[in-house]
Formats: structure tokens, C-alpha cells, sequence
């Protein structure tokens, strides 16, 4: 599900989140350049918060450019085509309960149980969370965290290889 975070990587995450990270527990996914886009995120937090957001998305970019398509009132689409497309919400659900079963691994919180992100199952309320989600697990888990990912293109390519070269 993750790689251990190293020093290096909660230097880059402190940098990209502009404050330290919490309840970090590996880096689910990098960016081609190496850097780390999506960590995963224990369940409960070091002063005992439940945080039922696993997987958090880290890089600027990608935030930046979901935050636009948020903007874009893709989120308010994707939920009308959630309540007339059969398929594409079994598929959603499955990818709540996807995300259910990788929280579940790192721990149980009860106060959490069967509360996924992102608005899953039945909504879409983040776009963050669901593009974090298709980035840690791969294409074909989160129909709509796909869709997103699609939407937002190559967002790694500029400038993130040219700071890596400089």
C-alpha cells in the first residue's frame, strides 16, 4: 500500500503541504520525478483524532489542479451521473469499499467504521481525495478518481522533471 517515508520525503511533504505532516505512514504514490504525491495516513492521528482520509494528496500541482476542476463544478457532474448510471455507481461503491478494506489495514477506528472519503459511495464532494485514491491504488479502482486524473492531465510534467534536472 505504501513505502516507508524517509527523512528526505517528510522534508519534501513539510515543503509541499507548508506544514508538517500527521499520522503519515508511507508514501503511496511518486511523482515520475521521485517525489511524493499521495501519502497514506494512519487511520486515528498521533492526539487521537480519527482521520478517515487514507490516502492525502501532496502535490501542488495535482492539488492545485483539482481545486480548479472543483471550481469547474465537475464534483456536482459526477454526483448527477452517480444517481443515473447504475454501473458507474456499483463501480464507485466498489471503490468505497476499496478504500474501506486499505484504511482497515492500518488500524480500526470505530468511530470511522464504513466511512470511506471523498463522499463515497454516493456522492462526490473531493476531488483530492478520489485522484489521491486512483494514484495509490492504480487505474480501474476509483472510476471517477480516474475521470479526474484524466481531467487533470500530465500535471507532473511541468515543472516538476525541470526542478529535478536544474
Amino acid at each position: 500500500m505504501a513505502e516507508p517515508m524517509s527523512p528526505e520525503d517528510e522534508q519534501l511533504i513539510t515543503a509541499q503541504l507548508g506544514r508538517m505532516p500527521r499520522g503519515v505512514v508511507g508514501v503511496a504514490w511518486r511523482c515520475p520525478c521521485g517525489k511524493p504525491g499521495v501519502v497514506a495516513t494512519a487511520p486515528r492521528l498521533p492526539d487521537g483524532t480519527p482521520f478517515p482520509t487514507t490516502y492525502y494528496l501532496t502535490c501542488p500541482r495535482a492539488t492545485a489542479g483539482c481545486s480548479t476542476l472543483e471550481a469547474s463544478g465537475l464534483m456536482v457532474a459526477m454526483t448527477d451521473r452517480l444517481a443515473t448510471d447504475p454501473e458507474l455507481a456499483a463501480h464507485y461503491r466498489q471503490a468505497h469499499e476499496s478504500y474501506l478494506a486499505d484504511r482497515e489495514a492500518l488500524g480500526h477506528v470505530e468511530e470511522i467504521d464504513g466511512i470511506s472519503a471523498g463522499g463515497m459511495p454516493t456522492r462526490v464532494k473531493c476531488l483530492h481525495v478520489l485522484a489521491a485514491h486512483a494514484l495509490a491504488a492504480g487505474p480501474g479502482v476509483n472510476p471517477l478518481g480516474d475521470e479526474t486524473l484524466a481531467a487533470l492531465g500530465e500535471f507532473w510534467s511541468r515543472p516538476c522533471l525541470e526542478e529535478r534536472d536544474a
